[in-house]
């Protein structure tokens, strides 16, 4: 047995020790027995009201989860004069038992609740869940999201990169795991069990997850990678039913072409930085041979990008990519002048393209890029799915990691909001949109916008 096995079943017995507490039968109400928890001073008796809590929880209606959550919000919440007062007390005497005292009134009693929530086993997963519902009610409850950064404090430590246990998912795997690939995909649809063999039984592809030991039937995110022999332009060409296999020891890339977050209770704790870097380490170890880790991605925002520059600034070829999103001519449309002037657009949107704060407006842009990752190529019809061409009309982008330069990127791009880019992309933003002289300009664009 490897160390890292060993680690991973000891982990696992731990997390999974039988419960001793008996069902719910305690007469008390939700929030007297939440306080009765806060005061427990006994294990045994913590863990019974602990599940009796969460017992009770799981049975309330959404009114009354809002309550709970009030509960939370404002009855266990800080006591701001305890704080201030505390916190003089520091500055006058920065000592230990003042320090102390300091960070006990800065801690709202509810985050103290959910420590002692989380000791029965298989709380942590119902926790997740409880997240989950709260998120849903901050835009009605905006005061619950004080209660919500407890639970992202807890979380993030409970999830901690040295909890997390990397596992390849082969065809092999158990069912249920394969189930929750097909169901977490978010990239790129898993159509069947058929679909799915294609992703996980040929030797030039690989998946790997991240698995917690409190919740081992739950990926927490999955990598899904082809092993191909140069940087693929195409989702097409990796997916193709009828593609020759390639041997692993004929491969020299790793293609990681779709990261799905599995728990949406985990929203805002990420695991996509770890895995990427996991990932690129354990296959350097089992296929040395293998040069270049790139991704290839979706661009999101792209489509409501172009829909804005043709409104704002009457672009016409702007207008005219969203009305020949797809495959083929449309109306006369020059299909190579919009695949260019697609690119263009792409790469313009990736690169200049800024939110308030200064980074990316793509999301995939600003995770990859964060990670240290350089702008590598974009690519015009490499999704032709409905959902590819909806999103960003039919183009794709491959993110670069290159071991020797991604941490230099990454301080580049968090303190100056650095986009690395390769030459190729560098010379993709000095060119300028063509005119495609297409016909009916108008006719096509009112169906653009009915089809996007």
């Amino acid at each position: 047995m490897t160390r890292s096995s060993f680690l991973t079943d000891l982990l696992s017995t731990i997390f999974e020790r039988r419960s001793t507490a008996t069902p719910d039968d305690d007469g008390r109400s939700l929030e007297e027995l939440c306080r009765a928890l806060l005061s427990a001073a006994g294990e045994v008796s913590g863990s019974k009201i602990a599940a009796a809590v969460l017992s009770r929880y799981d049975g309330l209606d959404r009114r009354g989860k809002a309550a709970f959550f009030r509960f939370l919000t404002e009855d266990l919440d800080l006591d701001p004069s305890r704080v201030q007062a505390t916190a003089q007390a520091y500055s006058e005497t920065p000592d230990r038992e003042t320090l102390n005292a300091l960070l006990k009134a800065a801690e709202p009693r509810r985050q103290e609740l959910l420590r002692r929530l989380n000791q029965v086993p298989g709380a942590t997963a119902q926790l997740v869940a409880m997240r989950l519902d709260l998120l849903g009610m901050v835009r009605e409850h905006p005061s619950f999201a004080r209660a919500d950064l407890d639970f992202v404090h807890l979380l993030s430590s409970w999830f901690n990169r040295g909890f997390l246990v990397l596992r390849r998912i082969n065809w092999e795997s158990p069912a249920n795991i394969l189930e929750k690939v097909i169901a977490y995909e978010a990239v790129h649809e898993i159509g069947d069990w058929d679909d799915l063999r294609r992703r996980l039984q040929p030797g030039d592809r690989r998946c790997f997850a991240f698995f917690h030991p409190s919740m081992p039937d739950e990926p927490l995110i999955f990598v899904e990678v082809a092993l191909t022999a140069g940087v693929p332009s195409s989702i097409q060409d990796v997916l193709a039913r009828d593609r020759a296999e390639l041997a692993a020891s004929d491969a020299d890339t790793a293609v990681f072409y779709s990261i799905s977050n599995c728990q949406a209770g985990l929203k805002g704790i990420s695991f996509g930085n770890s895995l990427i870097k996991q990932v690129v380490h354990d296959l350097s170890n089992e296929l040395p041979h293998l040069k270049i880790f790139v991704t290839l991605s979706p661009i999101p925002g792209l489509a409501r990008w172009l829909e804005a520059q043709a409104a704002q600034t009457s672009d016409e070829a702007a207008k005219d990519l969203l009305a020949a999103a797809g495959p083929g001519d449309a109306d006369g449309a020059n299909p190579d002048t919009n695949a260019e002037n697609l690119r263009t657009y792409a790469a313009q949107f990736l690169a200049r393209a800024k939110r308030l704060d200064g980074f990316p407006a793509d999301p995939v842009a600003r995770f990859h890029l964060g990670n240290g990752a350089s702008l590598h190529d974009v690519h015009p019809r490499a999704d032709l799915s409905a959902k590819g061409l909806s999103q960003s009309c039919g183009a794709m982008v491959n993110y670069l990691y290159r071991l020797d330069s991604v941490e230099q990127n990454h301080e580049d791009y968090v303190n100056n909001g650095t986009v690395a880019q390769s030459r190729t992309v560098q010379a993709i933003l000095r060119s300028r949109p063509q005119e495609t002289m297409t016909k009916t300009k108008t006719k096509r664009i009112v169906h653009a916008q009915h089809a996007l």
